[in-house]
C-alpha cells in the first residue's frame, strides 16, 4: 500500500483537541435536535389529534433551508466561525425553552420551532467551513465520515429516545434536554476551539443576496464542483422514497398495527444503519485512491439496490435492499464531500455549503412528493422500483462523464493555495471566476498553482 493510499485512522482524527471539541458539540447538538423533533410531534398530536398539524410541526424545521438557507449560510461567512457557532447555539435555546410554557397555542409552537430552526443553516455552514482548518487535508475525509455516520446513528437514537420520553413521561422533558444540549454545545466550542479571523474581510462585504449568488456561481460554474453537486442532488431525490413512504409501505399486506409499526421502524432505520456501516468500513479500511475508484460503482448501486422492490418482495427483503442502498450511500458521500470541500477556495466555503444543503432539501422534498403522488395512483412497490431504475440511469450517465482524477487533483491544489497561513489574518476573498467550458484545467477563483501539503484546505459539508 502506497503512502498516499494509507488509511487515516479514527485515532488520528480524535487525537486533535479542537476536533474533539467540535465533534462533542455536533454530537449533543444533533441529539437534542432529534429529541425535540420527536417530542414536538408528540406534543402537537396530544393537543390536536391532527395528523396534518403534526406533520407541519415536523416539517417546519426544514423551511429555513428551503426559503433562506443560502442567505443564512452566506451570513456565517462574514463572522468568525467559532463566534457563529456559539451565538447560534445560545440563541436557539430561547425559542425551545419557550415551548416549555404550558398551554402554548399550536400556531405559536410552530412559529417557535421555525425561529429556532433559523439557527441551523449558519450553524451547519460554520461547522463545515471550520472542520478542514482543524484536521487538515489528509484527515478530512475520515473526519467527515465520522461526523456523518455519527449523525445517522444519533438520528435513530434521538428519534427513539425522544418518542419514548415524550409518550412515557412528558414531551417537555425531552424539550428540556434539548435546551441543555444547546448550552453544552456552546460550552464545547467556547472551551475547545481557538478564535480565528472571519473568512470574509469587512471591506469585501456586499449585499447578502449578491454574496449568496456568488456561492451559486462558484458551485455551478465549475464542472468539478457541479458534477459532485448534481450527483448529491440525484442521490437525495431517488434514495429518499423508502423513508418517505415507510408508513404506507409497512401497511402493504398486513392489517396488524403492531406489525405495521415494526415494519415502518425497520424501513426507516435500514438506510441510516447501512450508511453507518458503509461510511465507517469504507473510510476506515480503504485509502483515498481506492475510495476514488469506488465512486462510480457506489453511485449506481445506491439506486440499483432498490430496483428489485418493484416485484413486491417480503418485508425482510425490502429492509435488506434499503440497507444495501444505505451502505452504498455511506461509502460514497464522505468521498464526494471530501473532494468538494477541498476544491473550495478560501472565503466561499459556507456559501457553497448552503447551496448544497438547499439543493439537497429541495431534492428530498421533490422526491418524497413525486413518489407519494405516484404511490396514490399505482402499486407502491412498483413505484419505488421504477423510480430507483430511473435513478440508476441518471447515476450511470453522471458516472460515465465523471471528471478525471487529474482535474480533481488540480482543483484541490489551487484551492489549497488560497488558504492563509494558520497564524495570519485571512486575506479578502476574491470574486468567483467561472472558467470557459473549453479550458482544460479548471482554475479556482484567485488561486495559484502552489500548494503546501500540511496546510488545511477549504470546507463545506453535505449532510446534516
Amino acid at each position: 500500500m502506497t503512502e498516499r493510499d494509507q488509511p487515516v485512522t479514527f485515532r488520528d482524527v480524535f487525537a486533535i483537541h479542537e476536533y474533539r471539541a467540535i465533534y462533542s458539540s455536533l454530537l449533543v447538538n444533533w441529539l437534542g435536535d432529534y429529541l425535540s423533533k420527536a417530542a414536538i410531534t408528540v406534543l402537537v398530536y396530544q393537543q390536536t389529534e391532527s395528523v396534518l398539524l403534526t406533520a407541519a410541526a415536523f416539517g417546519v424545521s426544514f423551511l429555513p433551508w428551503i426559503i433562506g438557507g443560502t442567505l443564512l449560510s452566506a451570513l456565517a461567512e462574514r463572522y468568525p466561525y467559532r463566534r457563529v457557532l456559539i451565538i447560534a447555539d445560545l440563541s436557539r435555546m430561547v425559542p425551545i425553552a419557550l415551548l416549555l410554557v404550558p398551554n402554548t397555542p399550536i400556531w405559536v409552537m410552530l412559529v417557535l420551532v421555525f425561529v429556532a430552526s433559523l439557527g441551523t443553516p449558519p450553524t451547519q455552514a460554520a461547522r463545515s467551513a471550520l472542520l478542514p482548518q482543524l484536521v487538515g487535508r489528509e484527515k478530512l475525509p475520515t473526519a467527515i465520515a465520522v461526523n456523518q455516520t455519527t449523525t445517522q446513528a444519533v438520528q435513530v437514537v434521538g428519534y427513539l429516545a425522544g418518542a419514548t420520553i415524550a409518550t412515557a413521561i412528558s414531551p417537555r422533558v425531552a424539550l428540556s434536554v434539548d435546551v441543555l444540549t444547546f448550552a453544552l454545545s456552546a460550552a464545547f466550542i467556547a472551551r475547545g476551539v481557538r478564535p480565528r479571523p472571519p473568512a470574509q474581510a469587512r471591506g469585501q462585504r456586499t449585499h447578502l443576496l449578491h454574496e449568496s449568488g456568488e456561492g451559486f456561481r462558484l458551485v455551478f460554474g465549475r464542472r468539478v464542483l457541479r458534477d459532485i453537486a448534481l450527483m448529491v442532488f440525484v442521490l437525495s431525490a431517488f434514495s429518499i422514497a423508502p423513508e418517505g413512504l415507510a408508513a404506507a409501505w409497512a401497511a402493504e399486506g398486513t392489517s396488524d398495527p403492531a406489525a405495521r409499526g415494526l415494519n415502518q421502524g425497520l424501513i426507516m432505520a435500514a438506510s441510516p444503519i447501512g450508511f453507518v456501516v458503509g461510511g465507517l468500513v469504507i473510510t476506515r479500511l480503504t485509502g483515498s485512491s481506492t475510495r476514488n475508484r469506488l465512486i462510480r460503482p457506489f453511485a449506481v448501486l445506491s439506486c440499483l439496490a432498490l430496483v428489485p422492490a418493484a416485484f413486491g418482495p417480503p418485508m425482510l427483503v425490502v429492509v435488506a435492499l434499503v440497507t444495501l442502498s444505505g451502505v452504498a450511500i455511506g461509502g460514497l458521500t464522505p468521498t464526494l464531500n471530501g473532494k468538494f470541500v477541498l476544491m473550495l477556495p478560501h472565503g466561499y466555503r459556507a456559501r457553497a455549503f448552503g447551496v448544497i444543503q438547499a439543493g439537497m432539501q429541495l431534492s428530498q422534498f421533490a422526491g418524497v412528493m413525486i413518489t407519494g403522488v405516484l404511490a396514490d395512483l399505482f402499486w407502491l412497490p412498483l413505484v419505488v422500483g421504477l423510480t430507483a431504475l430511473a435513478g440508476t440511469a441518471v447515476m450511470g450517465y453522471l458516472s460515465a462523464r465523471w471528471p478525471s482524477d487529474h482535474a480533481f487533483a488540480t482543483a484541490v491544489e489551487e484551492a489549497a493555495a488560497t488558504m492563509p497561513p494558520a497564524d495570519e489574518p485571512a486575506p479578502p476573498a476574491p470574486p468567483p471566476v467561472v472558467p470557459a467550458p473549453a479550458t482544460p484545467v479548471e482554475q479556482a477563483p484567485g488561486a495559484t498553482t502552489s500548494v503546501t501539503s500540511e496546510r488545511p484546505a477549504a470546507a463545506g459539508r453535505m449532510d446534516g
